[in-house]
């Protein structure tokens, strides 16, 4: 199998000469050959990134399964505090293991929420840290606004638009008019997100280097995040968060016919059903879809027959992805549906608008009972709470496929 280095490098000789064709091209109108290059280069470039998606993927799996990766979870001791001291301890060590001390620790950093079931409040402090890490986690997360809050309570929070509002004219010594900035509210509550149950062996539970709590926040923290990308995408609101795309409005629907098609005039229309408020002044307003869509998506060409998707090695690779298609960024979200009969595949928007808030209320719990000691394991389970909706429900667009 080829390094993840080497398919980069090959990404990146393809990329380059698909931008070199548009380079060369400029305004000119392109031949057939000229578009059967540039789709060679493409495809090429396309199967060269799924590639490195599953090898990441596959390393990712890897480390899950035999924990690889441990050697980044070898901690310093030094300057460590009583409250991360405590979740150490609670991680390590049965209460019936544990000391007068060490269980005195743990009482007062950690606030009991079931105890008979082994589980507590992670105190702030540690629980902030677990929070900080989640906010880098997720499609989502990358381009919407986020708040945090000490507890769960439940939460309206208020919204305006101002996109209807004008300033007027008016002649000397006259009064100017009253306009009355129109307010309202959303809620913005937060819901509880399980990691399912992290096991660990327990000859890793007696290596006292290694920094347990980094090793099972990391497992909680990714599935967590995933599961909550799902909810901030094409949550309910019940149960959930409430998902931007069950409260935007449809811009476009296809022809009968494109069920699993867009075309370039349906990216033209999405563009103009957005206010020009939500693309000047600094704004940024990007595309998001699924990985499917993108596919489509990048073959396209205006009616020049020029590509209108523009990739970008640097960002695209090393980075988050930046390609653009008619100008604007691209933000990949594979929680977006796939190209189907009535499918909202594809938005348009500023996601900033969309608001997601995470509450400092992270639970831990342990099992060491006989269902994991015959395995030799320590099972842990960790609950989050957060939620998220779309402030501006004017701010993003949909694109839905035709039915049939």
């Amino acid at each position: 199998m080829p390094s993840i280095q080497a398919l980069r490098e090959k990404h990146s000789h393809f990329v380059n000469q698909a931008n070199d064709i548009l380079a060369k091209k400029g305004d000119q109108v392109w031949t057939k050959d000229d578009q059967t290059k540039f789709d060679g280069f493409m495809d090429e470039a396309d199967l060269t990134k799924s590639q490195i998606a599953a090898y990441k993927r596959n390393q990712e799996e890897s480390s899950e399964a035999n924990f690889d990766d441990l050697d980044q979870f070898k901690k310093d001791k030094s300057g460590i505090s009583d409250a991360a001291r405590a979740v150490d301890i609670f991680m390590r060590k049965s209460f019936k293991e544990q000391s007068a001390e060490e269980a005195l620790l743990i009482r007062n950093t950690m606030s009991t929420t079931t105890n008979s079931e082994g589980g507590y409040t992670v105190q702030s402090e540690v629980a902030s840290t677990f929070i900080d890490a989640l906010k880098e986690f997720g499609f989502m997360r990358r381009e919407a606004s986020q708040i945090t809050t000490s507890s769960g309570n439940p939460l309206s929070y208020p919204t305006t638009d101002g996109t209807a509002e004008v300033g007027e004219w008016i002649a000397q010594n006259v009064i100017a008019t009253d306009l009355d900035v129109s307010f309202g509210t959303v809620g913005l509550n937060v819901f509880k997100a399980s990691s399912k149950v992290v096991t660990i062996p327990i000859e890793l539970l007696q290596d006292s280097m290694l920094d347990i709590q980094a090793l099972v926040f990391n497992r909680m923290i990714q599935r967590i995040g995933r599961v909550s990308n799902t909810g901030y995408t094409v949550g309910t609101g019940s149960g959930q968060p409430q998902g931007f795309v069950g409260v935007s409005s449809v811009a476009k629907t296809g022809a009968t016919g494109q069920t699993l098609t867009i075309v370039y005039d349906d990216l033209i229309d999405m563009l103009d059903s957005l206010d020009v408020a939500y693309q000047e002044n600094g704004s940024r307003s990007c595309w998001m879809f699924n990985q499917a869509t993108r596919k489509v998506l990048r073959k396209l060409k205006d009616t020049a027959g020029r590509p209108i998707w523009t990739p970008s090695y640097d960002a695209g690779i090393t980075g988050r992805s930046a390609d653009q298609l008619l100008g604007y960024d691209v933000c990949l979200n594979n929680d977006m549906a796939v190209p189907a009969a009535n499918a909202k595949s594809l938005a348009f928007g500023q996601f900033d608008k969309y608001m997601i808030r995470d509450a400092l209320d992270v639970s831990l719990f342990r099992f060491d009972d006989s269902a994991y000691m015959k395995k030799g394991q320590v099972g842990y389970l960790g609950w989050a709470r957060t939620g998220g909706n779309l402030l501006d429900t004017a701010a993003i667009k949909l694109f839905q496929h035709s039915a049939t």
